[in-house]
């Protein structure tokens, strides 16, 4: 059985890098007890893979991972008792089944992932006209880096919405192993075209959710289970 545990991460511990965050877990689920599936061989390990990693530094109400057991219990018992093995800056939110063929994995599935900005020390309102006037342009272009090279990259297609809520910018953009826009590379953008140094401004980025696109458009990647009862 393979089941889908969406968490959060905030405070101090967005400070905690994505290596650290999976030997948490790790070792969490090892003192909830889950009956857990592990690879064979000399060195074996659980089988999980995450969705996509956080940047250092960036809190989030969406991460997910992907983990194979041998039974379980019912959804709400599974999510009381990895909350109680953990600090209440992670916190578990949602625990669904999932079908186990290798289309369905979430590192596979992510499309798209909401962000939610906000600065210290701009006018909201000059901002949200600098920002609009910045995505009224026909063609955003960045330097993108690769692994071999840098490329020359349009990246207002890979932005799908952008809208604004008291103050905070909130931008839902391209993720996945295909086209990946990180939130900083259009701050980056954003400052360059109205002459704003965003490095030495205060931003705090919190991803809310993860997608996969479907037929309906995009979907939360919970909804791709159903909850054990």
């Amino acid at each position: 059985m393979r089941i889908r545990i969406k968490f959060s991460k905030t405070g101090s511990l967005k400070y905690i890098g994505h290596l650290d965050v999976m030997r948490f877990f790790q070792k969490a689920i090892r003192r909830a007890g889950f009956d857990v599936v592990y690879s064979e061989g000399f060195s074996p390990h659980m089988l999980m893979s995450f969705a996509q990693p956080l940047g250092v530094g960036v809190t989030s109400g969406g991460e997910y991972f992907d983990l194979d057991i041998k039974s379980a219990d019912i959804s709400v018992r599974m999510k009381e008792m990895l909350n109680a093995q953990m600090p209440e800056e992670i916190r578990v939110l949602e625990i669904v089944k999932i079908p186990e063929d290798k289309a369905n994995k979430c590192m596979t599935l992510v499309a798209a992932a909401d962000y939610e900005i906000s600065f210290d020390g701009i006018d909201n309102e000059r901002f949200e006209k600098d920002f609009k006037d910045f995505m009224s342009q026909d063609e955003i272009n960045i330097v993108k880096k690769t692994k071999k090279n840098e490329v020359l990259t349009d990246i207002k297609p890979m932005i799908y919405y952008f809208g604004f809520d008291k103050g905070r910018l909130e931008l839902r953009l391209s993720s996945g192993s295909v086209n990946n826009l990180k939130p900083q590379l259009v701050i980056s953008a954003f400052g360059g075209f109205a002459g704003i140094d965003t490095e030495s401004l205060k931003v705090r980025i919190h991803r809310k959710e993860l997608y996969a696109k479907t037929e309906d458009g995009f979907v939360p990647l919970y909804r791709m289970g159903e909850e054990i009862i």
